[in-house]
């Protein structure tokens, strides 16, 4: 019986899970969907949530919570632009921040001009700004980050320290990113995300570069199933997939394996009476 062409086994030290989400709605987004030419308006430099996009964030927080998803996270990866930090730490952040508390707030009250209350990071995962996975570069206003300093007084609790500029340099007003370039990238971030010992991560990012980098997978499977993991992302949703590694990029060893035949001796199967049963030697 061949199961190739139907399911597949891997083994669980080499797959991960990660939960992507497509940051909530932004300002650009309203204006953009009654004309395209709004993306180019100054006035939507590093768009940040409106108040139907906090109302989709309480609802995507109330989904992992009833799910039971907010417990397993290991790590939330979030690109750095304000729409998409706003909607990782009202998503998977803890509850409102109060002074006293001991900790760094994932965000200050007000961030972004939002009218939020503060949120804590009271016992929560870490969350980690990554470059890889902001949205697709150049021309848009909507697109260009703030500096890095202006960032870690919004979100204090966040992880900078993969951000190799403290300005946006990758950014260009003239010049928009190429879909293969944006397709590279996003390949480059999925090899990266094997370098992290979490196997249950988070991703808040943007629907360009959802599309672009999904669009390499699938195509080893049913249309179904390759129409399922590469459809476009709404505002808000959250979408779970298992990423393997089937070249060997990750070096972790099973935490689960165990070696078995403890203490030594003869174990061989019913079936095997000449010692010949594959992956068996001959009895000793």
């Amino acid at each position: 019986m061949d199961a190739a062409a139907g399911q597949s086994l891997y083994p669980l030290h080499r797959c991960k899970t990660i939960h992507l989400v497509r940051h909530a709605q932004g300002i650009h987004n309203v204006e953009g969907e009654k004309d395209h030419k709004a993306y180019m308006s100054e006035e939507f430099f590093d768009a940040h949530i409106t108040p139907l996009g906090w109302q989709q964030v309480d609802n995507l927080r109330n989904h992992v919570h009833a799910t039971g998803l907010s417990k397993r996270i290991d790590l939330v990866i979030t690109s750095p632009l304000l729409r998409t930090m706003q909607t990782a730490v009202g998503v998977f952040g803890a509850e409102g921040y109060a002074d006293g508390i001991d900790i760094p707030p994932l965000l200050v009250a007000n961030a972004g001009n939002s009218g939020h209350p503060a949120i804590s990071s009271l016992n929560c995962p870490p969350f980690i700004a990554v470059e890889l996975c902001r949205e697709r570069l150049g021309v848009h206003p909507c697109d260009k980050r703030r500096s890095i300093s202006e960032y870690k007084t919004l979100f204090p609790a966040i992880d900078f320290s993969l951000m190799e500029s403290d300005a946006d340099i990758l950014w260009k007003p003239d010049n928009r990113e190429e879909i293969e370039e944006l397709a590279a990238r996003g390949m480059k971030f999925i090899n990266w995300l094997w370098t992290r010992k979490e196997k249950e991560i988070a991703v808040v990012t943007h629907s360009s570069f959802l599309l672009f980098t999904l669009s390499s997978f699938g195509n080893d499977c049913h249309p179904s199933v390759k129409s399922e993991i590469c459809r476009p992302f709404a505002n808000c949703e959250l979408r779970s997939l298992v990423l393997v590694d089937r070249s060997m990029i990750g070096s972790d060893s099973s935490t689960t394996n165990y070696p078995g035949k403890i203490p030594c001796g003869p174990d061989h199967p019913s079936d095997d009476a000449d010692g010949k049963h594959p992956g068996m030697g001959a009895p000793k």
